[in-house]
């Protein structure tokens, strides 16, 4: 008998209705709880940052954790939540900052050093592990199993 090696690149195997339905509500969930943990992130930095901001939005973003809109919106990523706190931080006073500085101007750079002097620690987190926060990564951390078995 032949001994093949898997391949490295195999697709899992689809998810069926109810593990897709099963999914989508604990996306629901994470989202609902990464607008509370926003909310409150952003009304704790606010006072510290200054500015005026209209709305907070919460999306799943493929390429961004953050944006500030021209009008004063807010934009997070939701994954964010799967990530440390300090770094959530980060992407929130980073946000933030763009209210008085539109742009990554050396004053901008300068005012989130001010609020958050090891800002580039979580740059680095970010650009080394953003790619890992999903929420198939987050549920198999904590041992909860994607697939209905």
């Amino acid at each position: 008998m032949a001994f093949t090696h898997p391949s490295p690149t195999r697709q899992p195997a689809p998810l069926t209705i109810a593990e897709a339905k099963r999914l989508e509500v604990l996306s629901k969930r994470y989202r609902n709880t990464a607008r509370q943990v926003f909310t409150e992130r952003v009304a704790f930095f606010h006072p510290l940052t200054k500015g005026n901001y209209t709305s907070i939005t919460i999306r799943d973003q493929k390429s961004r954790w953050g944006s500030c809109s021209s009008r004063g919106t807010l934009s997070f990523n939701y994954r964010l939540i799967f990530a440390p706190p300090k770094v959530l931080d980060y992407v929130v006073v980073h946000e933030l900052c763009h209210l008085t500085h539109f742009n990554h101007s050396k004053e901008f750079w300068n005012m989130v050093g001010q609020i958050m002097p090891d800002y580039k620690v979580c740059q680095k987190w970010l650009k080394d592990h953003g790619r890992e926060l999903t929420l198939e990564n987050y549920l198999k951390k904590q041992g909860i199993p994607i697939t209905l078995d």
